[in-house]
């Protein structure tokens, strides 16, 4: 496999000539013009003769192709999960969302679905015991401040014999952790953003208004 060196990439493309693969509109440096065939042949064999892997790629392009603008992500997921014949949802949850991991948890119940969640401060360490220094604790170490705990989480999951994990507002690094750990394949329900209720696409949206926190940038 030859290394890709290019100086720009597809976030640098106006034209999105691949999503038809229009030939005439790759720009210059389009990554399909200079594919490494090698590495697309590999990446191919893999949907094609790995049984999960590729499964779960035709039925995410089915369910994209029947209800593509309908279905909300909720919707969307429990069509995967049934799709899949997936036997039992694991559910990492950050504890400030776990309000709103409890109404998915009685969808789930209410749509025949058996689940299993485990909070993101599971086992109640304080911080300190990994090395985080009082000061930086958010009650500026006046006492015990437990710890995210997404390695545990993700081992609490799969010996509750889990096989479909999704991840509902665990923070950026913590959610690294997770991913890395679970045993299963995972999804993302909710991403954390405190600031924007949880939607951090505003701050894409906005980045280049008066308002923006970007604005210094000359984006």
């Amino acid at each position: 496999m030859s290394e890709i060196k290019c100086t720009h990439s597809c976030s640098d493309c106006s034209r999105l000539g691949c999503r038809s693969a229009s030939e005439d509109q790759y720009p210059p440096f389009c990554l399909t013009t200079n594919v490494d065939r090698e590495l697309l042949d590999e990446t191919l064999e893999i949907y094609r003769n790995d049984e999960l892997q590729g499964r779960i790629a035709r039925t995410s392009a089915c369910i994209e192709g029947e209800f593509y603008g309908r279905l909300t992500r909720v919707e969307e997921t429990i069509e995967f999960i049934r799709r899949m014949g997936f036997k039992k949802i694991g559910i990492a949850s950050c504890v400030g969302l776990m309000r709103e991991t409890s109404i998915f948890a009685r969808i789930l119940k209410a749509s025949g679905i058996d689940y299993f969640t485990v909070g993101c401060k599971v086992g109640a360490v304080d911080k300190t015991e990994i090395g985080v220094p009082n000061e930086k604790k958010l009650n500026g170490g006046c006492g015990h401040e437990s710890m995210c705990n997404p390695i545990m989480q993700a081992k609490t999951l799969a010996a509750n014999g889990c096989d479909f994990n999704i991840v509902i507002g665990l923070c950026v690094g913590h959610d690294t952790l997770f991913l890395h750990h679970s045993k299963v394949p995972t999804t993302v329900m909710i991403v954390k953003d405190r600031v924007l209720q949880h939607n951090p696409a505003a701050a894409l949206y906005g980045a280049q208004s008066m308002y923006s926190r970007f604005k210094n940038l000359n984006l």
